[in-house]
């Protein structure tokens, strides 16, 4: 029986290779996506507890639930996280969520909307799946929206 605890475990990517590409498939075909998005400055991500890269192609965001709440997402699976603990529901929608831990530390730096719900697909959206927040990663800008840095 494989241990799907090892991030090395293929099988296990897999998995989450196929869950991703369904909501890649999702956002790509969504009408909902504004153009405002394509203008914002792309970001390298790293884990603030352990400077390990999570990602090269973050973007500042908003919490939709809670303005006041800053973040960074991507729409690219990160190569640096794995999901960790069951799928839970958040308080404003119906959306289904499970954190993302850096394998670098092991910390909770963020999570992944695992099953986004109707209403959130038809708002407006970056179509962003995987959220990180700003205390678990630091942010350096890659590029600008011209491709510049």
């Amino acid at each position: 029986m494989a241990n799907h605890n090892n991030f090395h475990d293929l099988p296990y990517f897999i998995h989450i290779s196929q869950q991703t590409a369904s909501l890649l498939r999702l956002q790509m075909s969504s009408p909902s996506i504004h153009p405002q998005f394509r203008s914002k400055a792309v970001c390298t991500l790293n884990c603030r507890h352990c400077t390990t890269v999570i990602c090269n192609r973050g973007m500042k965001a908003i919490l939709l639930g809670d303005t006041r709440v800053e973040l960074f997402s991507t729409d690219v699976p990160p190569f640096r996280v794995q999901l960790v603990e069951k799928d839970y529901m958040t308080r404003n929608c119906r959306c289904r969520i499970r954190d993302v831990a850096c394998l670098g530390c092991g910390n909770v730096i963020g999570y992944h909307v695992t099953r986004p719900c109707e209403r959130c697909l038809d708002s407006c959206n970056n179509g962003h799946f995987w959220m990180f927040l700003s205390d678990g990663v630091s942010a350096k800008e890659r590029l600008d929206s011209t491709g510049m840095l």
